[in-house]
């Protein structure tokens, strides 16, 4: 039987200029994310809807947590494999579309991890575990659009 988990958040508009929606220029497009002991994040909207771009948007926050996701499982394979990883970094692209009436979504996402490991590493299988990650992130195997992946590797001693 499967385990359920709750995971808390308190989402809060900020963006209350005095009057409320009552003008739909006259409010900020931004919220507070807390999550009960941890920092508040800051958010806007798209800055393409009028959000602050100096701030994470909601797209943000799903291709970084599907990046994380699939890092995390990356680091406990590659371990259980006996790869040692000394370095990873991700350049993750999401890939979005919106129709005419405003409506969007994404179509994929592309990760692009930059993994260091230490040589003697089996790179065929450290490629090969990238694949199997799907099949096991929580985040992964929620979203409804396909996730491709483009590692390099580099090798030190």
């Amino acid at each position: 039987m499967a385990e359920q988990h709750e995971f808390i958040s308190r989402v809060e508009w900020t963006g209350n200029r005095g009057e409320g929606t009552r003008s739909y220029r006259g409010y900020d497009r931004s919220w507070d994310i807390a999550i009960p002991g941890k920092p508040v994040v800051h958010c806007s909207n798209d800055p393409r809807l009028g959000g602050d771009p100096g701030l994470a948007n909601p797209e943000d926050l799903l291709i970084s947590s599907l990046s994380a996701c699939h890092m995390l499982w990356y680091l406990h394979l590659a371990s259980v494999a006996g790869i040692v990883v000394l370095g990873y970094r991700d350049h993750a692209v999401g890939v979005g579309e919106s129709t005419p009436d405003g409506a969007g979504r994404f179509v994929k996402a592309v990760l692009r991890p930059h993994i260091v490991v230490r040589r003697g590493a089996d790179l065929a299988r450290a490629e090969a575990i990238h694949g199997e990650i799907g099949k096991v992130c929580f985040i992964a195997r929620s979203v409804n659009f396909p996730v491709h992946h483009e590692p390099s590797f580099e090798v030190v001693d």
